[in-house]
């Protein structure tokens, strides 16, 4: 049986910061310097993350009108994205550690979330 722990309760608690820190990091850590896309890369997409927490079916959603769900594919989606940035954008250094670690993060976690329905899911 699959280790899958990560409910719909963990995954929103981590949502909010994990968009925080996609907005802030850059700044803090100088990313953009083998490209200008790897800063704003990561700013859009926290403000994205941000808005799309907000509008989710959770219970620290605020107007909950998207599917969990979807919220669990978009998140696939921007890890896969990640994973693959600095290849498809020439992201070198430190620029592409922090894709590939971000990248390899939010694809574990989405391979951890318990599956709808179940007891662990509804915790």
């Amino acid at each position: 049986m699959p280790l899958r722990f990560v409910t719909r309760t963990i995954h929103a608690y981590l949502d909010y910061p994990v968009a925080i820190a996609l907005m802030g990091l850059p700044f803090l850590l100088g990313l953009g310097e083998s490209n200008p896309l790897a800063l704003w890369l990561s700013v859009v997409t926290g403000a994205a993350a941000f808005v799309l927490t907000v509008l989710t079916d959770h219970h620290l959603g605020l107007v909950r009108v998207l599917p969990y769900k979807l919220h669990l594919t978009v998140d696939l989606i921007v890890g896969l994205l990640f994973l693959t940035a600095p290849f498809l954008f020439g992201f070198a250094g430190l620029d592409a550690a922090f894709y590939l670690l971000n990248g390899a993060a939010v694809v574990a976690v989405i391979s951890l979330s318990a599956p709808e329905g179940t007891a662990a899911a509804s915790a």
